[in-house]
């Protein structure tokens, strides 16, 4: 089993994009986006304000190799989401159909057109999640969407996860100049999370980057180290 596809996914910053990818991720946004420095691998549409015209216009620009497409949220939406999905297949190489849907699974198509589906699970945060039970996805490629690497890790346990994303890594560099471990920092407040200073590193330049550095080469190694080659 290889190790999923990394996909550090955020706009609006180039240096921390270029940390990403220089640590063996790839490059996504959500799109439109504020700034796009490089070749766009993964691109997410605004679930909370979507806007088809404007998103697969977008996607026909940048033409990555996959995209999400309308969350599938309420039974009812099905006719629309495999729309907006049909209209992706045209630009893309896998459509990521995100479904909150329980007992709706069996009801989608393995392929789109020229483009393979892959299930987008959106891993439960305050930001957002899905309802629907992991064994649901069973059988499908899966793309994990969002949440902490180490909750990522237990979820690709059950299913075949074959991609990942997020930005927590991010946000927490920023915020708190945490990077992540693989819960080996017993001696932080947080053991997945130590901040820079409980390591013994007054870093007081460029400390969030220093940090969100950190934390890519330790994901990158972790997916490695603990799948099977």
């Amino acid at each position: 089993m290889a190790a999923p596809t990394l996909i550090y996914c955020a706009d609006g910053n180039k240096r921390f994009a270029e940390i990403a990818l220089a640590a063996g991720f790839r490059y996504g946004v959500r799109l439109p986006a504020q700034g796009c420095y490089f070749p766009v691998f993964f691109a997410d549409q605004d679930w909370k304000n979507p806007n088809p015209a404007r998103y697969i216009a977008e996607l026909a620009r940048h033409r990555p190799q996959m995209a999400t497409v309308l969350d599938w949220e309420r039974d009812e939406q099905l006719p629309e989401v495999l729309g907006w999905a049909e209209d992706a297949a045209q630009y893309v190489k896998q459509v990521l159909i995100v479904p909150k849907v329980i007992g709706g699974i069996a009801h989608l198509p393995s392929r789109i057109g020229d483009a393979e589906v892959v299930l987008a699970y959106s891993v439960p945060t305050t930001y957002g999640g899905t309802s629907v039970p992991a064994w649901e996805f069973l059988g499908w490629p899966v793309h994990l969407l969002g949440g902490s690497p180490h909750r990522q890790m237990q979820i690709a346990r059950y299913l075949n996860v074959v991609s990942t994303d997020g930005n927590m890594a991010n946000l927490m560099a920023t915020r708190y100049c945490q990077f992540w471990t693989s819960g080996t920092a017993r001696y932080a407040r947080d053991r997945f999370w130590p901040r820079l200073d409980e390591i013994g590193e007054k870093v007081t330049i460029d400390a969030p980057y220093e940090a969100f550095r950190r934390s890519c080469e330790n994901i990158v190694r972790a997916w490695d180290a603990w799948l099977p080659n």
